[in-house]
């Protein structure tokens, strides 16, 4: 199995060395960032399961960079890290998405701990999903585990980028997908060879789709896109 890699973002020299050593030891790959900006331009480039964000930074504060992060991958898990103790920023860090909130000074059993539970929860939720090998949307079918969309004019082979981008819009039936989350779980990275190449597969599947006018795939230029299925 492999490494849970955690994006770690704190300016503090000494305790961010202290912190990727520990959780390094403890079998995360860690990677260390010294400000938001530099965090947030890795986070662009790499896949994480998990952020620990310091919520004071320089060039970009934890919160800022929380809500980036959020809009691009919005099921990571985010842990932040504050010197303060005020419940503004308790509230604020809940309110953007923080999966916890830890105040300084802090154990670092504690932080494990908190850690493993996180990463617990969603690899439930990611098990759960991956059970599902059907999804249903207008007259469509699409039966993931046989790479198959079938409708009332029969059955179609897709490929395996077409099966794994179609199941990514219905599993967000009506939710708009980010273009950078759909390129970096299906390509491994939103680089612009990969999302010219994703155009192309999303042009396929409009077509396969087009016999049925209750569905159809909507791009929001600046967002994504996302699979409608309409009644009535």
């Amino acid at each position: 199995m492999s490494k849970p890699k955690v994006l770690l973002a704190e300016d503090d020299p000494n305790l961010g060395d202290i912190l990727q050593e520990y959780l390094t030891m403890k079998g995360y790959e860690t990677l260390l960032c010294r400000d938001g900006e530099e965090a947030w331009n890795r986070f662009k480039k790499d896949t994480y399961q998990l952020c620990i964000l310091d919520v004071m930074m320089p060039k970009k504060d934890g919160f800022s960079l929380g809500k980036e992060i959020k809009k691009v991958q919005e099921d990571i898990p985010i842990i932040y890290l504050t010197a303060k103790n005020l419940k503004e920023d308790v509230i604020s860090g809940l309110k953007i998405g923080a999966d916890d909130y830890i105040t300084k000074p802090f154990s670092m059993e504690e932080l494990l701990l908190r850690i493993a539970a996180i990463l617990r929860r969603t690899r439930v939720k990611e098990d759960n999903t991956k059970s599902l090998k059907t999804y249903q949307f207008g007259n469509f079918t699409l039966h993931y585990d046989r790479q198959m969309l079938e409708s009332t004019l029969g059955e179609h082979k897709l490929t395996s980028k077409e099966n794994e981008l179609l199941k990514l819009l219905a599993s967000e039936l009506n939710q708009t997908v980010s273009r950078s989350h759909a390129l970096k779980v299906i390509w491994g990275d939103d680089s612009y060879f990969n999302a010219r190449s994703m155009d192309v597969y999303l042009s396929k599947i409009r077509k396969l789709l087009k016999p049925d006018p209750t569905v159809e795939i909507i791009t929001l230029h600046g967002e994504g896109f996302k699979l409608v299925e309409t009644t009535g």
